[in-house]
């Protein structure tokens, strides 16, 4: 028995029967030789961490646009504080802390610049349409590396169904979809106050009652309230308390932050960047980098347009913008 044979038996002694277990995965588009260390889900995560999409996330918008400030979330530490509370529901209830780790790790890789902003333009202009969770699982299984990274099914259906109506199959990937909106309600009011876009004062009295007053008491009350709620079951849930005031204090930052506040005030620009990137590189495709002529030959210019400016770090995006629309300065020979 190998390293990883010795894991797989541990999983099946201890986790939960409604644990996924890396030895029942589904498996690879493509079959693989088996790791002797690692198990399938240990391998996915590491994957995703090595990847170069996952390293641009540290440039990619949370909710302050390219913010100045060193203490302001990025997508990267989002998904890393959404890794942090998915795990710890996962190893509460005896789930598989692997597959939810790889799930969390990539659920968000195919955000776009600029966070929602981004996304929006591109779901109005690209004839395809544009979802996040839907370029995430893009991400994995064709662009990454040129030819994707080939995860195994159940890392795969989490990213694609971690948000909205869609419900992943395992409870592993359901986690994520708890443990996302309870990062990024409780960060983005974290950021929102130090920016100024809100007083703690103004945040919904009966939420602070039912959820806590401070951040981590927030997060804890969330994360417990999962944890007690769902215990031995095959399926996860809130209380209905915590459930409601969860959803007012979501409702509150839509109502405050995420939409028309001063935080958002940059939104057109970004806007107005992701848009003139777009239609520029479908009417001027010879300006594409070379490593994406190839992929013309195989695909419509839109999505190959698509793909580009999705990868794109804010900073990127911007420098794009100047280096076409902005005049250089003249400078003698």
């Amino acid at each position: 028995m190998n390293i990883r044979e010795h894991t797989e038996y541990i999983e099946e002694q201890i986790l939960s029967p409604h644990a996924q277990l890396s030895s029942k995965s589904k498996g690879r588009a493509r079959p693989e030789r088996k790791c002797e260390i690692r198990t399938d889900f240990q391998r996915d995560r590491d994957r995703i961490i090595h990847s170069k999409s996952f390293r641009r996330l540290k440039h990619k918008t949370q909710v302050f646009i390219t913010p100045e400030g060193d203490h302001y979330r990025t997508r990267l530490t989002h998904t890393l504080e959404v890794a942090q509370i998915a795990r710890t529901i996962a190893r509460a209830l005896r789930l598989n802390e692997d597959l939810t780790e790889a799930i969390a790790l990539g659920h968000d890789l195919g955000h776009t610049p600029f966070g929602h902003a981004g996304e929006f333009v591109l779901d109005s202009i690209c004839p395809y349409g544009f979802k996040h969770y839907e370029q995430s699982l893009r991400v994995v299984d064709v662009l990454e590396n040129g030819k994707g990274i080939n995860l195994t099914a159940e890392v795969r259906d989490g990213i694609v169904n971690h948000t909205g109506e869609n419900k992943a199959m395992t409870l592993e990937g359901q986690i994520i979809k708890y443990a996302d909106r309870i990062a990024y309600i409780n960060h983005d009011i974290d950021d929102a106050i130090r920016g100024g876009v809100i007083a703690k004062e103004s945040i919904p009295k009966h939420c602070l009652e039912i959820l806590g007053k401070t951040h981590a008491e927030r997060i804890n009350t969330m994360i417990s309230d999962i944890i007690y709620e769902s215990a031995s079951k095959d399926m996860l849930s809130m209380s209905k308390d915590v459930y409601q005031a969860t959803m007012d204090l979501r409702k509150f930052m839509f109502d405050n932050v995420y939409i028309g506040s001063i935080a958002k005030k940059e939104e057109q620009k970004a806007q107005n960047i992701v848009s003139e990137l777009y239609n520029y590189f479908v009417k001027h495709p010879e300006s594409l980098p070379d490593e994406l002529q190839v992929c013309l030959e195989n695909s419509d210019i839109h999505r190959v347009v698509c793909d580009y400016i999705a990868g794109m770090t804010d900073r990127y995006a911007i420098h794009k913008f100047y280096e076409i629309f902005i005049p250089a300065s003249w400078r003698k020979a």
